[in-house]
């Protein structure tokens, strides 16, 4: 398995593709399709409306149909590293209640 640097709850820029000089938070790693999800920050009005539209056939679930929304999932070579998220540990935290 690949180790990545970039990890859940990181702030990173997007470096080429379509969202190109955006910032996003990092939702998930996937590490088996080397891809990161992204919660797109501060985006302009073009681009906010683009974010996370997806068509979808009718369904018993969705039976309109329709567009859904979703979060921007870019291949992990196409973002950089700017501010990296806090790391949470467990025992501390227990630890510290005691």
């Amino acid at each position: 398995m690949i180790k990545f640097s970039i990890k859940k709850g990181d702030i990173v820029e997007a470096i080429s593709g379509k969202w190109k000089g955006e910032q996003g938070k990092v939702i998930a790693v996937l590490s088996k399709k080397q891809r990161v999800v992204l919660e797109m920050t501060g985006l302009s009005p073009e681009k906010l409306q683009e974010v996370g539209r997806r068509t979808v056939k009718k369904t018993p679930e969705n039976p309109k149909g329709g567009l859904i929304e979703r979060a921007v999932s870019v291949h992990i070579s196409s973002v950089k590293l700017k501010v990296k998220g806090e790391k949470e540990n467990k025992k501390d935290e227990t630890r510290k209640a005691s």
